[in-house]
């Protein structure tokens, strides 16, 4: 997936795009407002990842701009202010979400991934979300069940999160932090560890008894839902 990235701050680009280029993503960086627009126009980006304070045009101008121009790219606004008045203007103007420097790579990524998720649905027309799919194994998000084939397998609500976030996006590689940070609630202080218990108790119940290895450990980077072997 292609995001651009609109950032006029080098050291706060070169590290955000690394992040996000880790996490599997290809970014088009521009450092300033014009540049925002003109990229911005092509519609080719699953998502942009927009600054407000930005050289010849702001961020909430450049947000403006594109949806006065049709674009309809999800558009996730990062700001060094803090205040309601600035976030609630961000949304008026069309974006679709927003965060405050500073922010941590883990809270990007999920937010970002969120965004496309969303974005992806609502292009499918309804806004229902559909029944994922890799193989023959199978997760519905409105029923929150899952199973293989025409049987139902039985998982906890937790099992189901980290399913639902690898099922997401199959054949991608997420690291436990990614999963982490989509997979249980933002309240939660404990280590990331606990996304390899979650993984182990999938495998025991989605892979193991059929045979399958879906769930690929990819070593020192994550995780990733193989669907040529689910």
């Amino acid at each position: 997936m292609d995001i651009l990235l609109v950032e006029d701050d080098p050291v706060i680009a070169a590290a955000v795009r690394e992040g996000l280029e880790g996490e599997g993503y290809a970014v088009t960086l521009a450092s300033d407002g014009l540049a925002a627009v003109e990229l911005g126009a092509t519609g080719r980006f699953a998502a942009i990842v927009l600054d407000v304070m930005l050289p010849s045009l702001n961020g909430f101008a450049v947000c403006g701009r594109l949806r006065a121009l049709g674009v309809d790219t999800p558009v996730l606004m990062l700001t060094a202010r803090d205040g309601e008045l600035d976030e609630a203007h961000g949304l008026d103007i069309g974006a679709d979400d927003y965060l405050t420097k500073p922010f941590s790579l883990l809270v990007l990524t999920a937010h970002l991934r969120a965004l496309i998720r969303r974005s992806a649905r609502e292009a499918a027309g309804s806004g229902a979300l559909d029944v994922l799919r890799a193989g023959d194994l199978w997760l519905d998000p409105q029923a929150r069940t899952c199973g293989r084939g025409g049987e139902r397998i039985e998982v906890t609500g937790q099992e189901f999160a980290v399913l639902e976030c690898l099922m997401g996006e199959p054949g991608r590689v997420l690291s436990k932090e990614t999963i982490l940070g989509e997979a249980w609630d933002i309240a939660y202080r404990g280590s990331a560890s606990i996304v390899e218990v979650y993984i182990s108790l999938l495998r025991r119940k989605i892979d193991q008894p059929y045979g399958t290895r879906s769930i690929v450990t990819v070593r020192g980077r994550g995780y990733r839902l193989d669907a040529t072997h689910a």
